[in-house]
């Protein structure tokens, strides 16, 4: 029987899963009231509560932050990303896994967000630049990362989280590539898939190779007026085109507040009509020097010179200070010298009553402004700022590039051969040992900044993972875990061990679609834990397919923190990632249930 305190932690869990899925807090927030509440409660001791700020699996993950944001200052990835990309315009099949594959190995070694950050605008303007829809490349762009954060110790900070766990209840935690054995598979077969079936199932327009092809991806979207007095009036729309208007789409037209389809059939222009337009990026010059139309939006630039204005988009990112709150409210442009001329949320391209619509982390803002956006918000970590208009800088020295890329090596081999090195004294050569050594090189020599060495950190994952190990601990002390385990084992008796590894791996990965990756793995664990226990057998099965599943987030944009900027970026909607995303969840359940027996025994 479950106790009441087991009951109290249960709906406690309920309900940190509930505001999780509904966002009523940033995760950490939400997992630390739920910590308070087990402690008000007397179910955890304060030391239990404090247990996780000083575990070293959470420790190591902030000190990674701060060797991949060396690495992001130094221009090493914005130059592997511009050498590496296909030069030429090719069948996807043979573009997929040359986008792919690398971006999985650097992401084996580096926190994922800035691979992607970096690499998201990259691959943007490289696709339009060769005709082809970004919507192809992206999302695969965010499993890449996935996949090789799967493979490795520190690939993604779930399997640091899991590995932490292991070591706080006595067992042996995970070599740096103990997880290949599964990962790797799973990478394998699905970049495979992905290549294979992703010109299909992936939005976007169907790429064909075809050298004498001319056909042009407009992903870039223009509201603009036609002026009272332009000649554009009474001129006919044909089919969508108009000869006045050269590289521009009309998407629809927009009269007295009646919106008109107008890509198929003809149609005459009047004053005041405003048009929705799809072109090129180089197409908003063309716009702010035709006098014929104008850009909707450019009145409220104040006193800027047309030429020097500039489309840029940028993601807004937990951080930003204006979530939950409207533009108007907010004041965006006293704020940052920028015109919101468009807000992407889930896939929808939102221009009108803006004004009334409350801002949250992950839309992505349309920008008209200048070059001193970049120049002052570039680094800020209120926003993940990407544009497009212009080819993307290339930052960091030579030296700088090939330091950044040594101390990485370095860091990786000492963690892999660690256990094979004298150790100085008493101190364990371990993850937490080189990543130190490494962060702390880049920033003495000076790769890193040092005056912004704690904005590199993201302070509510460490908050998220550090509660999360408390939550866990009043489970497992609670009973709670014990009967939910007892239940699992009761459900799927009928398949063995192997039946409760199926179970755990779908609980798994159902809380990781919905709520965090890092809260799924430390949910889970206590119940796999106390699971085996009951069952007589070895529990390492179960910890590789918590951090396998914890990471398998494919089929929606909220589970894993790459979908969503890849989403906002690439402005997918929610069934884009299921269409893509569900076949790929059943292709690593069933190598997971495969290979996680066979390489770790019962």
């Amino acid at each position: 029987m479950i106790s009441l305190e087991g009951y109290i932690v249960i709906a406690v869990v309920v309900l940190t899963i509930v505001a999780l899925a509904k966002e009523l807090m940033r995760p950490g927030l939400v997992l630390f009231s739920a910590s308070t509440i087990l402690l008000a409660t007397g179910i955890i001791s304060s030391e239990e509560m404090l247990a996780g700020f000083s575990n070293k699996g959470m420790l190591t993950i902030g000190v990674l932050f701060l060797v991949s944001e060396g690495v992001r200052q130094s221009g090493v990835l914005n130059r592997v990303a511009q050498t590496y990309l296909p030069r030429k315009r090719r069948k996807m099949v043979s573009m997929i896994p040359q986008i792919m594959i690398p971006v999985s190995i650097m992401s084996g070694f580096l926190n994922n967000t800035p691979v992607v950050i970096i690499f998201a605008p990259i691959i943007k303007k490289w696709s339009e630049n060769l005709n082809l829809s970004s919507k192809k490349f992206l999302i695969p762009l965010s499993y890449a990362t996935i996949f090789g954060g799967m493979c490795t110790l520190i690939g993604t900070s779930t399997n640091l989280v899991v590995h932490g766990l292991i070591l706080e209840n006595g067992y042996e935690g995970f070599s740096m590539f103990e997880l290949v054995k599964v990962g790797g598979f799973i990478a394998f077969f699905g970049t495979l898939y992905i290549t294979v079936f992703g010109n299909w199932l992936l939005p976007g327009k169907k790429i064909v190779f075809n050298t004498k092809s001319s056909t042009e991806y407009k992903d870039y979207y223009y509201d603009i007026i036609v002026s009272e007095n332009s000649s554009l009036v009474g001129q006919e729309i044909k089919n969508g085109r108009i000869k006045e208007l050269k590289g521009l789409f009309i998407q629809c037209i927009n009269r007295d507040g009646k919106v008109m389809e107008v890509r198929k059939g003809t149609f005459d222009l009047q004053a005041n009509d405003k048009l929705l337009v799809a072109g090129k990026s180089d197409r908003l010059t063309y716009i702010l020097s035709n006098d014929n139309i104008k850009l909707s939006g450019i009145d409220l630039v104040k006193g800027i010179p047309k030429d020097k204005l500039k489309q840029y988009e940028a993601v807004i990112a937990p951080r930003f200070p204006a979530v939950g709150k409207t533009i108007h409210e907010f004041n965006f442009y006293e704020h940052y010298q920028a015109v919101v001329l468009a807000i992407h949320r889930n896939g929808e391209r939102i221009t009108s009553n803006m004004d009334k619509l409350k801002l949250k982390a992950g839309d992505n803002l349309v920008l008209l402004t200048t070059d001193k956006f970049v120049q002052n918000w570039g680094e800020s970590k209120i926003f993940y700022l990407t544009s497009y208009i212009r080819d993307y800088r290339s930052t960091g020295t030579f030296w700088k590039k090939w330091l950044a890329f040594i101390v990485l090596l370095l860091m990786i081999l000492g963690t892999t051969f660690g256990e094979f090195l004298q150790s100085p004294g008493s101190v364990e050569l371990d993850m937490f040992y080189f990543a130190s050594i490494a962060a702390v090189l880049l920033v003495w020599m000076k790769i890193m900044p040092h005056q912004k060495y704690t904005k590199a950190i993201s302070w509510d994952v460490l908050i998220t993972i550090a509660c999360a190990f408390a939550i866990s601990k009043a489970m497992q002390s609670s009973g709670a875990a014990e009967g939910i385990a007892r239940t699992t084992i009761e459900f799927s008796k009928a398949f063995g061990p192997v039946g409760v590894l199926a179970a755990l791996y779908i609980i798994t990965t159902i809380f990781t679609e919905i709520i965090t990756n890092n809260a799924a793995a430390a949910l889970v664990f206590p119940i796999a834990l106390a699971a085996a226990q009951q069952m007589g057998i070895n529990p390492k099965p179960f910890f590789v397919a918590i951090a396998i599943a914890a990471s398998a987030s494919f089929s929606t944009p909220v589970g894993y923190q790459t979908n969503l900027l890849v989403q906002a970026i690439g402005n997918y909607k929610f069934t884009d990632y299921v269409k893509i995303g569900l076949p790929l969840n059943v292709l690593a359940f069933i190598l997971s249930m495969l290979l996680i027996p066979y390489f770790w025994s019962f």
